[in-house]
């Protein structure tokens, strides 16, 4: 078959459609993005530095001062210190001469006053009560004196203990009834002797003894005179 010019044409005009169409779509289609930058490594974790907490702060009372050096010394700071917390409680004057109970005490105190422990050296145990009660003035009398000399102390002191519910403790106590008086007390109050015994206590100036007289003898009649 014979193909005319006409024809070729029309050939290369029909084969040429889709290249132009590719073409122009091609250029209407977005571009490629870019590759993204490559990820950039988080930076590691900072350790984090908390502080301590601080250190709780002691509200604990702190007794007084005292100027004690010696446990001994320290009892009649303690004592002292008892009767002030328990005005009302104690004996005034002389105690009866049959107490309802006596215990021996001895109270650890430590370095700010408080009671931290008790010992029973002599436990009035037929009055359970009265130890109860003895314990729980003595802790609640806290805080006690604080000796910088000594610091944690053990002191040891008798209660005396009266039927109507007070007391007097050894180291402070008035006596008793009926009991002889000790020997500071006798120096510092001396008994006032009554006139006639002090007469009677004065030494008398030295006498010679009158002469007597010379014995005589009776003879025969003479014994009716004599």
């Amino acid at each position: 078959m014979t193909q005319t010019p006409q024809t070729r044409a029309t050939r290369s005009s029909f084969w040429s459609l889709p290249v132009v169409g590719a073409a122009i779509l091609a250029g209407c289609a977005s571009p490629i993005p870019p590759a993204p930058p490559p990820a950039v490594p988080a930076p590691p974790p900072q350790a984090v530095i908390v502080a301590p907490p601080p250190p709780p702060v002691d509200e604990t009372p702190r007794g007084a001062p005292s100027q004690a050096r010696t446990p001994r010394e320290y009892r009649t700071d303690a004592a002292g210190h008892l009767y002030a917390r328990n005005r009302d409680r104690i004996y005034t004057g002389k105690m009866p001469p049959l107490l309802y109970a006596v215990g021996v005490l001895q109270v650890h105190v430590d370095t700010r006053g408080q009671v931290s422990g008790l010992s029973w050296m002599r436990a009035p145990n037929h009055a359970p009560e009265v130890m109860a009660e003895i314990e729980r003035t003595v802790r609640q009398a806290a805080p006690y004196p604080v000796s910088p000399a000594l610091g944690r102390v053990t002191y040891t002191d008798t209660w005396l203990w009266d039927r109507s519910g007070r007391f007097q403790l050894d180291t402070l106590t008035e006596g008793q009834l009926g009991e002889m008086p000790s020997r500071a007390s006798r120096l510092a109050n001396p008994p006032v002797a009554s006139p006639v015994a002090a007469a009677r206590a004065t030494p008398q100036p030295n006498r010679r003894p009158a002469a007597k007289p010379p014995a005589t003898s009776c003879k025969g009649n003479q014994r009716a005179t004599c």
